[in-house]
């Protein structure tokens, strides 16, 4: 089963793989962004502003899409303005499809603070236990994630579609200048790191280099949201989404050393973030890249330092449960290691690294 399929965020990570991946499979494609990429074979552009009604409502005018993905949302200073600006983009694209009437189904994607707590308030508290289960519901915060799924419900309830949300752990895909992108991160610190001589060091926490964890590949994650868009048994229901293995990064940092020739620094527990060993690297990636003819010369357009920092520096094990949708029949699986290679081979022919 296909059907016509809007994405809101078309030029990130997930809407960039969720593109690819409904286009090459028989999908009607509308890719939505302020700027949305012409570069995405068989996949419409559409121009728009979420936070501009007149704006939505002029781009989408005689369109009919029968599936929303909404996978785009707006970083703020504090959560009331995360929970402000993104509950507002969600209302607004779903009211300008409401007149309509063509929407069967809309898919939201967050992620693990809704487990973890929004960023002003991440990994403290009462947090409930691992392996993350989606019947654990919501932590007793404010928190811009639970707003954009009461957008989804109230517009659910009132125009009768059926939605999924879907909680990814940190994804690896490629897209550049996205803003929480550690694939793309740390290919270009372990770069940095080759082409200076520098150690590659781990630079979060002693927790997360021993401690268990998961991530999300973002072709398994275009996977589960054409499926739970078109299954029945998954209509109505909130899953976790991760490749359905588990690493310690004391096994992983090594992995990825490897794959750019280099040997991993000893790690002795210290948190050395990213953030500050990558703080004066812009002029270094910029000569990179002139020696090497690279596409991106500026490294603030490539590496997130903050957000991959955010994760590598947690203080407690992260691990996610995957058997709802197992038992409701999605059964793929990706090796993270193999998933981190298939975007640094991407990468580097794309000539993003030497």
């Amino acid at each position: 089963m296909s059907g016509t399929a809007l994405i809101a965020g078309v030029s990130g990570i997930v809407g960039n793989n969720l593109a690819r991946h409904l286009a090459d499979t028989g999908w009607a494609v509308q890719g939505l962004a302020r700027r949305p990429p012409g570069d995405l074979a068989g996949v419409e552009p559409v121009a728009a502003d979420l936070l501009n009604p007149e704006s939505l409502r002029q781009a989408l005018a005689g369109r009919r899409p029968s599936h929303v993905f909404i996978t785009t949302w707006l970083r703020q200073e504090t959560e009331a303005e995360n929970i402000r600006v993104n509950a507002a983009m969600v209302r607004n694209l779903l009211d300008a499809l409401s007149p309509a009437g063509s929407v069967r189904h809309v898919a939201l994607v967050t992620g693990l603070k809704h487990y973890l707590g929004p960023f002003e308030a991440y990994g403290r508290g009462n947090l409930p236990a691992t392996p993350f289960r989606e019947d654990q519901g919501r932590l007793d915060v404010e928190n811009f994630y639970y707003a954009q799924e009461d957008e989804v419900f109230a517009a659910s309830a009132r125009d009768g579609f059926g939605w999924s949300v879907h909680r990814p752990h940190t994804i690896i895909g490629y897209a550049l200048g996205n803003a929480m992108n550690m694939g793309v991160t740390l290919a270009a610190y372990a770069t940095l790191c080759r082409e200076t001589g520098r150690p590659f060091r781990f630079p979060g926490s002693i927790v997360q280099w021993n401690g268990l964890t998961d991530m999300t590949d973002a072709g398994l994650l275009a996977r589960h949201l054409a499926w739970a868009a078109t299954s029945p048994a998954a209509r109505n229901e909130a899953f976790n989404v991760v490749d359905g293995d588990v690493f310690r990064w004391a096994w992983m940092w090594g992995r990825l050393a490897a794959w750019f020739g280099l040997e991993p620094a000893p790690f002795d527990g210290t948190v050395r973030p990213l953030a500050e060993q990558m703080a004066g690297d812009a002029p270094v990636w910029a000569e990179i890249a002139r020696r090497h003819g690279l596409v991106e010369p500026d490294l603030g357009r490539l590496a997130s330092a903050w957000h991959t920092d955010a994760d590598l520096g947690r203080p407690i094990e992260v691990v996610t449960d995957m058997s709802k949708s197992r038992s409701l029949g999605f059964l793929d699986y990706q090796p993270t290691d193999r998933a981190f290679f298939a975007l640094f081979e991407r990468l580097r022919a794309a000539r993003v690294i030497p």
